[in-house]
């Protein structure tokens, strides 16, 4: 089963890079899983992946919105919180500045079951989220 890293447009300095994506699909590979990643480059898209994640392929979601978060502020009707009130599993908002978070108790009745953010430090954000994305599925099963 697959943890889905959906992200929203990054800095360059804050995106994930090709050595910490490996990284991240070798932890969840020993731990039997595997990482997909969808890149967004806008709202639209990235309300639509959220929207379209299947519970029967994706176990787990890590959302990375960056720079969304002020457009989400922006935009309450581009359906964020929908998406977020149907999503059919857990999910962990990854952030690597504290400015930049959704706020989501406020978008939606079913928030995140954590928000990491580790400011300036977008690897460690994605390896605690991860981190605990796994003991999450492990003692699910």
């Amino acid at each position: 089963m697959t943890i889905m890293i959906i992200q929203g447009p990054h800095t360059t300095t804050r995106s994930l890079s090709k050595e910490l994506l490996g990284h991240l699909k070798q932890l969840a590979l020993s731990a039997g899983r595997t990482v997909e990643v969808c890149t967004c480059h806008g709202l639209r898209d990235f309300v639509a992946r959220i929207r379209t994640a299947r519970p029967q392929t994706t176990e787990f979601m890590l959302l990375a919105p960056g720079s969304l978060a002020q457009q989400v502020q922006a935009h309450p009707d581009a359906g964020l919180s929908d998406a977020l009130g149907a999503l059919g599993m857990p999910y962990i908002e990854v952030q690597d500045d504290c400015d930049d978070t959704l706020e989501t108790c406020e978008l939606s009745n079913k928030g995140p079951l954590a928000t990491v953010v580790i400011n300036g430090d977008t690897m460690a954000s994605y390896r605690i989220a991860l981190g605990i994305a796994l003991r999450r599925l492990d003692a699910a099963a």
